[in-house]
C-alpha cells in the first residue's frame, strides 16, 4: 500500500525488555521522536503507544511500520495477540521477543549464542538455518540460575538469621522483592573481587551456572566450534565476571569465540522497522 503523495512516513520501534520501555519513531528524513519510561508490559503497551502517537501526532496513515520487541511473547499465539492489540496504530506490524532483539543487536543474523544475565538469565542460540534454541529463562521461581536475582538470593541465604536478617526480612516483605534482591548482586561482586570467601563462592557458582546455559543451547542445535558468543544484561557488563563465565564454559568443553555486542537491542529493532517499511512500499 503506497502512502499518499506528500505524507511523511514514520517507522516506530519498541524495546519492551527489562523494566524500561524504549520507543523510537523515525521519519524518512531523519527526524525522530523518543520515549523512555517504566515498562507497562505487553498488556499496557497499547495504551502507552496510543498516548505517544497522540502526542506525536502520528496517525495510522503516517506510521508505515511498527516493530515491537517484548518479553512474554515467545509463542506464535502470544505474538499474534499483541499484534492484534497494536495493529490499529500502523499499517505494517511485526512482533518479536525481547531476547531475539538482544540476539540481533549482538550478533545480527549470524550463527551463535547470546547469553543474557540481568535480573533473570537465559541463553538464546541460533544456527545458520535460522532455527532457535533457548536454555533457562524460566523465571525466579523455576530457574534464573546465575542471574542478578540468583546472586542476591544466595547472598541473603549466606547471611542466614545473623545480624543482617532484619534487612532480609524487610526485602522479603516488600511489594517488589525480586528487583530488590537482584539489586544486591553488584555488592556481592565487589565483595568477591575483594576476596571475601562467601561472595567468591557465590560468584563462581553463578559463572558455572551461566556456562551451563551456553553448553545446553549449543548442544541442542549442534553448533560447530568455535561458537560465537555475545552477551546482554547488567551482570555481564562486568568484565571480570564475564571472563569467568567464558573460562567456565571452556572447562565444560565448549570452544567459544566471545564477541562484543554490535549494537543495542533497540537499534536492531529500529533497523527491522526500517526494513519492514521499505518492503511495504
Amino acid at each position: 500500500m503506497r502512502a499518499r503523495q506528500g505524507t511523511s512516513q514514520w517507522r516506530v520501534a519498541v524495546d519492551l525488555g527489562g523494566t524500561w520501555a524504549r520507543v523510537i519513531a523515525a521519519r524518512e528524513d531523519g527526524r525522530q521522536r523518543r520515549f523512555t519510561g517504566p515498562s507497562p508490559g505487553p498488556r499496557g503497551l497499547p495504551t502507552l503507544l496510543r498516548r505517544l502517537c497522540r502526542g506525536w501526532r502520528l496517525s495510522r496513515r503516517r506510521v508505515q511500520s511498527l516493530v515491537v520487541a517484548s518479553r512474554g511473547v515467545w509463542t506464535a499465539a502470544e505474538r499474534r495477540s499483541l499484534a492484534g492489540r497494536v495493529g490499529a496504530l500502523a499499517r505494517q506490524v511485526e512482533i518479536i521477543s525481547d531476547v531475539e532483539a538482544a540476539y540481533f543487536g549482538a550478533l545480527g543474523e549470524r550463527e551463535g549464542i547470546v547469553l543474557l544475565a540481568g535480573t533473570g538469565s537465559m541463553a538464546l542460540a541460533r544456527n545458520a538455518r535460522g532455527r532457535w534454541a533457548r536454555a533457562g529463562g524460566l523465571g525466579p521461581l523455576l530457574g534464573d540460575e546465575g542471574s542478578a536475582f540468583w546472586i542476591g538470593r544466595e547472598w541473603l541465604k549466606s547471611i542466614g538469621t545473623g545480624p543482617g536478617f532484619s534487612g532480609t526480612r524487610r526485602i522479603l516483605a516488600s511489594a517488589d522483592p525480586i528487583p530488590r534482591i537482584a539489586a544486591l548482586a553488584p555488592g556481592v561482586l565487589r565483595r568477591a573481587r575483594a576476596g571475601y570467601r562467601p561472595a567468591r563462592r557465590i560468584v563462581a557458582e553463578s559463572q558455572e551456572a551461566l556456562a551451563r546455559l551456553l553448553v545446553a543451547s549449543a548442544r541442542e542445535l549442534g553448533l560447530r566450534p568455535p561458537i560465537r558468543v555475545s552477551w546482554a544484561g547488567s551482570v555481564l557488563d562486568e568484565g571480570r565476571f564475564r571472563a569467568g563465565v567464558w573460562r567456565a564454559a571452556r572447562r565444560q568443553g565448549l570452544r567459544i569465540e566471545p564477541l562484543p555486542p554490535r549494537q543495542s537491542a533497540l537499534t536492531a529493532v529500529a533497523n527491522m522497522a526500517t526494513r519492514l517499511g521499505s518492503r511495504a512500499r
